[in-house]
Order: C-alpha cells, then structure tokens, then sequence
C-alpha cells in the first residue's frame, strides 16, 4: 500500500465502517480533496483491502483485511525487495542503524529461544 493507503487504512481499521466524509473528517490535518479520498477508498477496494456497502444512496467503507495480516504482507514484500528475501539481512540493517535498542535485542533473544523451545 501506499503511504496515503495506509493511512486512509488506519482510519477505517480504527474507526470502522465510514463514509467518505466520515474518513476525511478522520484524516484530520490533511487537506484531502473529498473525491481524491473516495478515488482512494475505491482503489482500496479494488485492491482487496477494503469492502464497501450501498447505503442509501452513498458508500460505506471497511477494512477487508487486519492491520496485522497488512502489516504482514507489506513487511515480507519489503524483505523481499530491499534485502533479497532474506530476513536477518532486515534484522542487520536494523542492528547497524540502531534501530534496535540492546534491551529490544535482549527481548528477541529470549522469545526466539522460547520458539526454539516450543520446536522440540
């Protein structure tokens, strides 16, 4: 998704079924065009992400897809373009920007040795 998809994304898995206006009112800050935000809402629609419902005479948009299975699938497109697949290089990459706290790595530390626990 885009950064404006996510964010318009935010605001339905937050809030829940809305019309548009009820989502740009949610967008706050942002000065949206009330059709560039339906424009939006529509490609999320046809991308699977959201569903709409007819009510009365206009849409009523919700999230299709969780946050989680979202956040899911965006993190493995992004170790698939930026680190070749590979999953520790993203780790790495967070290790050399410290972007990981020795605390954080200590917290993933101990829930991959439970993991490896729960294999045996």
């Amino acid at each position: 998704m885009t950064p404006l998809e996510t964010e318009i994304m935010n605001v339905l898995w937050d809030h829940g079924t809305l019309s548009v206006a009820e989502v740009k009112q949610r967008l706050g800050k942002r000065k949206l065009a009330y059709t560039t935000i339906q424009t939006m809402l529509n490609i999320l629609v046809r991308k699977g992400h959201a569903k709409r419902t007819l009510v009365e005479r206009s849409y009523r948009y919700r999230a299709a897809t969780s946050r989680r299975k979202a956040a899911g699938d965006t993190l493995r497109d992004l170790v698939r373009r930026m680190f070749g697949g590979s999953a520790e290089a993203l780790v790495l990459n967070l290790i050399d920007s410290k972007q990981l706290t020795p605390e954080t790595l200590r917290r993933l530390q101990k829930l991959a040795a439970k993991a490896k626990e729960r294999e045996k």
